[in-house]
């Protein structure tokens, strides 16, 4: 059994970093509910989402956060910051911009394939904008994040690698070492 597991972690980092599919690990591995920051910004609707007001939205955040167990993922930075301070942990997800754009190009092939799902319609315009959202991360986007978490010191991990999240989530899950040995 292991008893270091933090009870509220937000995850940040680009489009195609990681983020939901280390929300939803961590979330069927330590049974603590996952959000993602997006359906707290949207609220889903056909045949369009609807944007929540700044204070619906910020409403939205703070029931969240005051639950005993939560993990949050999500690129969102500036109206966060009540997240950050409640977090035990912070995991910045911030892979090379190769593996950014490798994962863009192999979700929007899989959402077309209807092989996976998406909360959005995977068109070409979408795909587009996930490349410009990505190259705005690695031009400001990561610096402003790395400046923003220098405030929450003790309580961040700055995950550049699969190898690297791997050796971390170790510490916190002992499956993990046998998982990495029969799938590698």
């Amino acid at each position: 059994m292991v008893t270091n597991i933090p009870n509220r972690i937000h995850i940040i980092g680009s489009v195609g970093s990681g983020k939901t599919t280390l929300a939803r690990t961590l979330s069927a591995q330590f049974h603590i509910p996952y959000y993602e920051l997006d359906n707290v910004v949207w609220e889903r609707a056909k045949p369009d989402d609807i944007r929540r007001s700044d204070a619906d939205r910020d409403a939205m955040l703070i029931s969240i956060i005051n639950t005993k167990c939560w993990i949050i993922e999500g690129a969102h930075l500036k109206w966060v910051s009540p997240s950050f301070r409640l977090a035990d942990l912070i995991i910045f997800l911030n892979p090379s911009y190769s593996t950014i754009t490798y994962r863009i190009i192999t979700r929007f092939i899989k959402q077309r394939l209807r092989l996976e799902q998406a909360h959005y319609t995977p068109s070409w315009g979408m795909f587009k904008k996930m490349f410009e959202w990505s190259a705005a991360f690695q031009r400001e986007g990561r610096y402003q994040i790395q400046d923003t978490l220098e405030d929450y010191p003790g309580k961040v991990i700055v995950v550049k690698s699969h190898r690297q999240l791997m050796q971390q989530l170790k510490q916190w899950i002992p499956s993990i070492e046998h998982q990495e040995r029969t799938s590698g």
